[in-house]
C-alpha cells in the first residue's frame, strides 16, 4: 500500500534536489504492523472501559479540586496496570479557582429564574449579589465599540450565537466572547458580565469555561446563561423596557495549587531517547464528569500505547503518553511540560493530543519537514480506510502540545467530527453516556496507527529548536 503513495512525493523531492538520505519513510514491515494494530483497535474496548472507570470512580476533575489528586492516582495505577514500562509525574503549579454557589434571575420587567454558571477565574459578587440594568450586545465587536457611559455600573450581556459545524469553527465566536469579554466589560466600568453560553445546544444547561483577565486590570463577576435563557433575555430586551438582572456568584481564587502531569512510556527498542507523544488533559470542568472533554483523550492515548506495548517487539522509538494538568484554565500542564522539556525538542519526533471529543476522526493535518511527507503519505494509506482525509491546513499537535510545537516539535492535528461536541462541552451533560464506543475505537485505531509508524520511521519529521515558527508548508 505504501508504495502506491510514495512516488509522487518522492518525485517532487528529487526534482527539488533533495538527497534520498534525508527523506523520511516508513518501512513496509511497519506499515503492515500498523494495519494489524488498526484492525485490532477497531474491536478493542480498552479506551471505553478506561473512560467508564475514570468517569465513574473519579468523576469531575476541576483543576485543584477535590478529585485532582484522586485522578492522578487513578492515572498512575492504570498506566502501571496496562504495562507501561515507566510511569512518573511532573509538578504543575497554578491558581486554585473554586466554585461554591451561583444563581441569577431577571427581576424586571418580568421575574424569571435563569440557568447560570460562573466562568473560571470569575470573582464573587458582593454579599447579597448584584442587581443592575442589563446592557445588551450581539457580538464582541459591539462591546469593544461601546461607550463607557453606556456600560458603567450595568451588567453587560453579550448574546453571540454559535452554530454546529463538523470542524467546530464557530467556537472561535463563543470562546472569544467568554474569554475576552469580561476584561473588556470591566475596563468599561461594568458591574458584571454575562454571555450566551458558548455552545450549540438548546438545552437549559449553561456552559462554563475560562476567562482571561488583564494582569493589572479590574476583575468583575462573570457568568454564562444557557441558550434558552439567553433567548428569554433577548425577548425581554426586544420589548423596549429596561431589563434588570440579579446575579449572585460565590467563587474565586484561593491561592496556588501544585498538581502534576502524569506520564507513561513504552520504551523504544533502538532509540529509547526519541519519543512519539500523544495524550489528553486529565482535568475537566466540574459540572459534568469530563467524559468527552477530555477523559476520552487520556484514555485514547492509554489504550493506543497499551496496544503497542503488548507487541512482541517494541518499536524503535519510545511511545510517551501524557495526561496533562489544568488545560481548562490556561494550558498550565502543556506550558509546564514545554518548559521542562524544551531542551529535548529534537528528541520529540512527532506529537498529537486528542482534545476534541470522542467522535470519529475525519481529517489529518501535518506540520513536518518537507522531506517527511513520504512518511505522512504512508500514514494516510493506513488511515484512509478509517475515513480520514488529508487536510491542507497547519497542525499544532493539539492544545497541550502546542507549546512544545512552538518550541519546534513536529506535529499532527487530527480533527474529530465536532458536529455535536459543543452541545455538551463544558456543561453538566459532559457524561459517559455521550460516548459512542465504535467511534471511540476508530480514534484509538487512528492514534495507534500513526504513532507506531512514527516510532518505526526511517528518518525524522523535522523536530528542532525553532523549526516550525515559519508560516506555510504542509501544515
Amino acid at each position: 500500500m505504501m508504495l502506491r503513495a510514495l512516488p509522487c512525493a518522492l518525485f517532487a523531492l528529487f526534482a527539488a534536489g533533495v538527497s534520498a538520505a534525508t527523506i523520511t519513510t516508513v518501512p513496509e514491515a511497519a506499515v503492515k504492523q500498523a494495519i494489524a494494530l488498526r484492525e485490532q483497535a477497531l474491536t478493542d474496548r480498552q479506551a471505553y472501559t478506561l473512560l467508564e472507570s475514570l468517569t465513574t470512580e473519579v468523576g469531575p476533575r476541576l483543576a485543584g479540586g477535590v478529585n485532582d489528586q484522586k485522578a492522578r492516582d487513578w492515572t498512575v495505577a492504570k498506566f502501571k496496570a496496562l504495562g507501561f514500562d515507566k510511569v512518573w509525574t511532573e509538578p504543575v503549579t497554578y491558581p486554585k479557582w473554586v466554585r461554591r454557589s451561583e444563581s441569577a434571575s431577571l427581576v424586571a420587567p418580568f421575574a424569571q429564574q435563569l440557568a447560570v454558571t460562573a466562568l473560571g477565574y470569575s470573582t464573587a459578587t458582593p454579599k447579597g449579589g448584584i442587581t443592575a440594568p442589563i446592557v445588551f450586545f450581539d457580538s464582541l465587536d459591539a462591546l469593544k465599540a461601546a461607550n463607557s457611559d453606556d456600560v458603567k455600573g450595568k451588567i453587560v450581556f453579550v448574546s453571540a450565537r454559535m452554530r454546529a459545524h463538523k470542524d467546530g469553527h464557530d467556537y472561535g465566536i463563543g470562546s472569544s466572547v467568554r474569554s475576552r469579554g469580561p476584561a473588556i466589560a470591566a475596563k468599561l466600568g461594568a458591574a458584571a458580565f454575562v454571555l450566551r453560553s458558548a455552545g450549540t445546544d438548546s438545552h437549559r444547561l449553561p456552559h462554563t469555561g475560562v476567562t482571561q483577565w488583564d494582569p493589572d486590570g479590574k476583575r468583575i463577576p462573570a457568568a454564562a446563561v444557557s441558550n434558552p435563557d439567553a433567548d428569554l433575555i433577548e425577548a425581554a430586551v426586544r420589548r423596549g423596557q429596561p431589563v434588570q438582572m440579579k446575579l449572585q456568584l460565590d467563587c474565586g481564587v484561593e491561592g496556588d495549587y501544585t498538581g502534576a502531569n502524569v506520564i507513561g512510556e513504552i520504551t523504544g527498542s533502538e532509540k529509547p531517547d526519541e519519543v512519539v507523544v500523544m495524550g489528553g488533559h486529565l482535568d475537566s470542568w466540574d459540572l459534568g464528569t469530563g467524559a468527552i472533554d477530555d477523559g476520552a483523550g487520556v484514555t485514547i492515548g492509554m489504550a493506543a500505547g497499551a496496544l503497542i506495548g503488548h507487541l512482541p517487539q517494541a518499536p524503535k522509538r519510545t511511545i510517551r503518553v501524557i495526561a496533562f494538568a489544568n488545560e481548562e484554565a490556561g494550558l498550565y500542564g502543556g506550558k509546564a511540560y514545554a518548559a521542562a522539556h524544551r531542551n529535548e525538542v529534537a528528541q520529540h519526533v512527532l506529537g498529537s493530543e486528542s482534545d476534541f471529543g470522542s467522535d470519529r476522526i475525519w481529517r489529518l493535518n501535518a506540520s513536518v519537514k518537507p522531506e517527511a511527507l513520504p512518511a505522512i503519505d504512508a500514514m494516510m494509506q493506513v488511515l484512509a480506510p478509517l475515513g480520514v482525509e488529508r487536510g491542507s491546513g497547519r497542525a499544532n499537535g493539539g492544545p497541550d502540545l502546542s507549546p512544545m510545537h512552538a518550541e519546534g516539535m513536529a506535529a499532527l492535528s487530527l480533527t474529530n467530527d465536532g458536529t455535536r461536541y459543543f452541545d455538551y462541552h463544558h456543561t453538566a451533560d459532559d457524561t459517559f453516556d455521550k460516548v459512542d464506543p465504535e467511534q471511540l475505537a476508530q480514534i484509538v485505531a487512528v492514534y495507534v496507527s500513526w504513532a507506531y509508524m512514527a516510532a518505526e520511521a526511517d528518518g525524522d519529521f523535522g523536530s528542532a529548536p525553532g523549526a516550525f515558527k515559519r508560516d506555510g508548508g504542509d501544515e
